[in-house]
């Protein structure tokens, strides 16, 4: 069990100590943070900030704790309740609020939870902005409003339809092609708020939905990260129901995944490939994914005449980019599509819109749309090292033995090959390198981990 304080928010388990978990306590003191930060930042006498939740089991304990702080600090509340990442993403500049929380752990366990700090914009926090936040918890720096000062609560249940109709009415979203396809497509919900809000937008897009998971009570029945180990149950279904394919989001509705006709797995990877292609076909640009994620958007890019860039791994980081270089899509290779022309956060009702408009205009099986891109494999490994070793001594190493390649710095190392990449990063919360590498089959992917994996140890003499 463990509570994890980085600048994007906090999170940790529930239950057990107060700073080794994600207690009530923990809650107050990180609410009262942001909410002593948000006053400091923005300026302003009275503040209004949006709060949502997803369907974890701990939701509602952490939602009245974080709600009733900002109340104390005299901020007003738009409440949400149940909802999605970027539903809370969207609301924010609509309500034209100072801020906003999203009470959810994304793809971890059931008994984990977090809050994810918005600023005025919708967007996450930089760097600098969530040490800050930090350092007022740590100092518990907090003053809090007298009686006749305390904030509101004002309760609006409406921002998921409203999100849908934000979605339905972008210009590229063709719901008149998608009706005329008569697509039928499973959706696992994984017993979160994407099991309201998916079968919500499919039907209003004229799709058979069939519902798996979609009770929004928090039991996870598994992992919920959606990875092809843990997403048996859907490929099964979609084959019995014959469905067109299959839907999978994550518990807070940022990360989505696609299953073939044939129970195969679309694969994450190319979620944002298949969406890309589409934007870049009508409206062309540039792109930015992260430099964990495939080479497949830099080459869909280049077909489109567009220019492809890798930033460092985390949303931030991917929004700060798409900012710089004007890019009308991108995302993250775990699932994540961002789309500016509606927010720049990542949205899985975004990514099952264009997706769906995509499939419609091509008149293909799913199978066959992801037969048409680049064959990319990766593998993902890790390696543990004692705390004694010195990661970045290991990375600079790395640097010089492949200083003939091209190289990446800007977030561990990136080696480029002509047919291959290895990405090498070290976590900042323990002794561990991450490996990520990508080839044209999985056997070359994985046969480059070995041989990446054992270069390393040799280093660092393990």
């Amino acid at each position: 069990m463990t509570l994890i304080k980085s600048i994007s928010g906090i999170r940790g388990t529930i239950g057990g100590k107060v700073g080794d978990n994600l207690t009530p306590l923990d809650a107050v003191k990180f609410a009262s943070a942001y909410g002593t930060w948000l006053k400091d930042y923005i300026g302003k006498e009275k503040l209004t900030v949006v709060v949502g939740r997803d369907a974890r089991i701990s939701g509602p304990m952490i939602h009245n704790l974080v709600v009733n702080t900002l109340i104390g600090l005299g901020i007003d509340v738009i409440d949400l309740g149940l909802s999605t990442t970027p539903t809370v993403e969207v609301a924010v500049p609509l309500e034209k609020a100072d801020g906003g929380i999203i009470l959810t752990a994304s793809h971890n366990p059931k008994q984990w939870n977090a809050l994810k700090l918005l600023n005025e914009k919708g967007e996450f926090l930089n760097g600098a902005e969530g040490e800050r936040i930090l350092d007022i918890a740590e100092a518990e720096a907090f003053d809090f409003s007298h009686v006749d000062d305390l904030g509101e609560i004002m309760v609006n249940d409406a921002y998921m339809d409203i999100h849908i109709d934000e979605v339905l009415n972008l210009p590229l979203v063709d719901v008149d092609a998608v009706k005329a396809a008569k697509f039928k497509v499973v959706v696992d919900g994984v017993n979160s708020s994407g099991g309201i809000i998916i079968p919500r937008l499919l039907e209003l897009m004229g799709v058979e939905v069939v519902e798996l998971y979609c009770e929004p009570n928090g039991h996870f029945p598994h992992n919920p990260e959606p990875l092809k180990e843990h997403l048996t149950d859907i490929s099964e279904l979609v084959v019995k129901e014959k469905a067109d394919l299959g839907i999978v989001v994550d518990p807070d509705v940022d990360r989505l995944a696609f299953i073939c006709e044939d129970g195969e797995m679309f694969g994450e990877e190319y979620t944002l490939v298949a969406c890309a292609d589409y934007v870049l076909s009508k409206t062309p640009g540039n792109t930015v994914s992260n430099m964990s994620s495939s080479r497949a958007l830099r080459d869909v890019t280049n077909a489109h005449n567009g220019s492809y860039e890798a930033s460092a791994v985390g949303e931030v980081n991917v929004v700060e980019l798409m900012k710089k270089n004007n890019a009308v899509i991108g995302g993250e290779g775990n699932g994540g599509i961002i789309y500016p022309e509606l927010h720049y956060g990542r949205d899985s009702l975004v990514g099952v819109a264009l997706f769906l408009t995509h499939l419609a205009n091509k008149k293909m099986t799913v199978s066959a749309l992801r037969a048409s891109y680049p064959e990319y494999y990766m593998s993902k490994n890790k390696i543990e090292l004692t705390p004694q070793i010195d990661v970045d001594a290991i990375l600079v190493a790395m640097t010089e033995k492949y200083k003939n390649e091209d190289i990446t710095t800007i977030d561990g190392v990136k080696i480029d090959f002509a047919e291959n990449w290895v990405h090498l990063r070290k976590s900042n919360t323990e002794p561990i390198i991450r490996i990520y590498t990508e080839a044209s089959s999985q056997e070359k992917a994985d046969s480059l981990a070995e041989r990446i994996i054992d270069e390393i140890k040799a280093i660092a003499g393990i």
